[in-house]
């Protein structure tokens, strides 16, 4: 099965999610979307398989958030994900992808629940 992490290093919740797919006995393919954010197409896919739309996965902190108004309920969602190319940190991390499923894992204790369920 394939483990992905969208994965921001300098992030110590994402840390913890990486090593606790590790010592779970996975490899996943690291992904620092800082570097190499998901394409529009990708991330959709991801939100599909999480179940949840662009707004759910929105970073306010650290983030120019409130300066694009991101907050603006009148947004589309084209509009939000113009803004997530053009600024990946707006992604909230860690999300793990693992088979049909994905994630956001905050904090990274509830990475457990995916890896139980993985085992099954």
């Amino acid at each position: 099965m394939e483990v992905r992490i969208y994965h921001n290093p300098a992030c110590g919740t994402s840390r913890k999610v990486l090593a606790a797919l590790r010592e779970a006995g996975y490899a996943p393919q690291v992904v620092e979307y800082l570097k190499n954010p998901p394409n529009r197409a990708s991330l959709k896919d991801i939100l599909r398989r999480m179940g949840k739309s662009v707004r759910d996965i929105l970073r306010k902190r650290g983030t120019p958030y409130e300066e694009l108004g991101l907050d603006n309920p009148a947004l589309s969602e084209d509009e939000i994900f113009a803004a997530i190319e053009k600024h990946p940190i707006l992604i909230e991390r860690p999300i793990v992808t693992m088979g049909d499923k994905a994630a956001l894992y905050r904090p990274a204790e509830i990475v457990q629940e995916l890896i139980a369920l993985a085992k099954r």
